[in-house]
């Protein structure tokens, strides 16, 4: 008698399910065939044993605490549930202890795999994670967790429960004179790290009275679930008018723990013909790594008055007389008459579009180095001469490298990047060099004679 991880129940009833289907013979055949055998490749190596022995089936829960410190109250705490089996499974449960101090939810589905032991052989292993978020302070007990297993033992079905041990879990309790868990005034978002991705569409420097632009917030913590992020922002100045669009929430589960998304909205209409001040909107959070309180920004902007650069770039025009005039078309044509008749010509000079360079000085501004390479990331893909020249001035290509191993090393760095003096550099002209074509580069098109 072979017995079957419950983790294998699926498969043979996927088979049963491709049996009975009759839309598709060659498919169900073909399907049959490949689940019997993965069946059989899954589950031969964990035969039936005779008798169930000391430390032939274990379970462990492990508290894994954020910094290595107790948590304070509504501050996440993964609990890793992981059980580890040298007899086949039949059937199971997991009955859960009533943890009457904390909320909790489960992250993700259990996950069945096969793990093999120092010795040699190969079990199954069965891992489950439930994040609790403590009430109150105290000392706190998590009784045991208990899985029930139905195994095959000398052919006989058996049910054993396997405990695991009691967890022992202080909660801190909130010291500092602001913030923590029980203040109404802000919020309390203890995370990993906060992110926060502003976007306008139109752009708002651009949208008249009478117009719309609508403003997406997206903010991003981690090591937390969405049902913790704060509530949708306040977004009110004088001569708009706002409208909140709806706020989405997700938890994204990844292997390092969760990630909470939330998104908000808001279109804003112009209600006055002056340049309208929108300020930044600072979000507090505590950083459960370093055990600290910082702060995140939705960065300020306005809205009308056009856009900054164009007065910069077309200045007001200055009245000239005739005689300067008449010198400047002399020295424009001999200096044309130089260029055409003495020398290959200046290189082209390039630059950042308007808009780029925009969101480059509030990514700047707001010291969000994601952001920054995000407005950046068009004219690095797009526009390969640009960025061939900005990688030849050494003070741009220490700029980006810089900026490249902040965001991407695998262990990045913790220095600053000076990001407004990379800004200044990177929305400044620069000569691009002239693309070379040989004598023979389009020969082959106009056919043998014009290639002799």
């Amino acid at each position: 008698m072979v017995s079957v991880p419950p983790f294998g129940v699926s498969a043979l009833r996927f088979v049963g399910r491709l049996h009975s289907s009759r839309k598709n013979p060659a498919a169900r055949h073909r399907g049959r065939v490949g689940a019997w055998c993965l069946a059989l490749i899954l589950f031969a190596p964990l035969p039936a044993r005779a008798e169930i022995g000391p430390g032939d089936l274990t379970l462990t829960v492990t508290p894994e605490r954020n910094g290595n410190a107790d948590p304070f109250s509504r501050e996440m705490v993964l609990l890793r549930i992981r059980g580890v089996y040298r007899q086949a499974i039949l059937l199971e449960e997991v009955i859960q202890p009533s943890l009457a101090n904390f909320s909790w939810t489960q992250l993700g589905r259990d996950a069945w795999s096969k793990t093999r032991l120092p010795d040699g052989q190969v079990a199954i292993a069965f891992d489950r994670v439930v994040a609790i978020f403590p009430h109150h302070p105290g000392d706190f007990t998590i009784d045991p967790f208990i899985h029930r297993l139905t195994v095959n033992e000398g052919g006989k079905r058996v049910v054993v429960d396997v405990p695991s041990a009691p967890v022992t879990l202080p909660v801190a309790t909130w010291t500092k004179p602001v913030g923590g868990p029980d203040a109404k005034d802000p919020w309390w978002l203890p995370a990993k790290d906060v992110t926060i991705t502003d976007s306008w569409s139109p752009d708002p420097e651009t949208v008249k009275i009478g117009e719309t632009t609508r403003r997406i917030v997206t903010l991003e913590a981690q090591g937390m679930v969405a049902e913790g992020l704060p509530p949708r922002p306040v977004m009110r100045t004088r001569g708009i008018l706002t409208f909140a669009g709806p706020v989405t929430r997700e938890t994204l589960i990844t292997p390092s723990g969760p990630i909470a998304r939330a998104t908000y909205q808001w279109d804003v209409r112009p209600a006055i013909e002056e340049v309208i001040p929108l300020d930044a909107i600072s979000i507090p959070w505590f950083d459960t790594v370093s055990r600290t309180l910082r702060e995140a920004e939705i960065p300020a902007r306005q809205i009308g008055g056009g856009l900054p650069d164009r007065a910069d770039e077309a200045g007001p025009a200055l009245a000239a007389s005739p005689l300067l005039v008449a010198c400047a078309a002399l020295v424009a044509f001999g200096l044309g008459l130089v260029l055409l008749g003495f020398g290959p010509g200046a290189a082209p000079r390039r630059r950042l579009d308007a808009r780029a360079r925009r969101a480059l000085r509030r990514a700047a501004a707001a010291r969000d180095r994601r952001a920054f390479r995000a407005a950046l990331a068009p004219a690095l893909q797009g526009e390969p001469e640009l960025a061939a020249a900005w990688r030849e001035r050494p003070e741009i290509a220490a700029g980006l490298e810089a900026l490249e191993r902040g965001l991407y090393a695998p262990e990045p760095s913790g220095a600053d990047v000076d990001l407004t003096a990379l800004a200044a550099r990177l929305s400044r002209p620069v000569p691009v060099p002239r693309a070379a074509a040989g004598p023979g580069r389009l020969a082959p098109l106009d056919g043998p004679s014009a290639a002799r």
